[in-house]
């Protein structure tokens, strides 16, 4: 059974900043490879702003809510992108989701549940 799977690109943004311009250009080419090697199974993605662009909503148990400026947790690495891919199972989608270039972090693999 074919499923969609979301594989989360977590990166370390500080290391990005360190590494500068050269760094981001080729993981972007690495990116594009990546694209074209499995656009197969590509259903969607994309690059994600910086986490001090995030805006984070929590209830506040009163039927109200908070808006926060950042993330939810402050961690060193953070989402920066994304792919939705379609495998036939949760192999295939580990076997596309190492290929992700992530030089500066990693990625996390889960099912879309419809």
């Amino acid at each position: 059974m074919v499923g969609k799977y979301l594989v989360m690109i977590y990166d370390n943004e500080a290391k990005w900043a360190e590494a500068g311009p050269p760094a981001e250009e080729a993981n972007h080419l690495r990116h594009q490879e990546f694209a074209q090697a499995n656009g197969a199974a590509l259903r969607g993605g994309a690059q994600l702003g910086g986490s001090d662009s995030a805006t984070s909503i929590r209830s506040d148990g009163n039927g109200g809510f908070v808006v926060t400026d950042g993330t939810f947790v402050e961690t060193k690495e953070v989402m920066g992108g994304y792919y939705i891919i379609e495998a036939a199972d949760l192999d295939e989608a580990l076997a596309i989701a190492k290929q992700v270039p992530s030089p500066m972090g990693g990625v996390e693999v889960r099912p879309i549940i419809n």
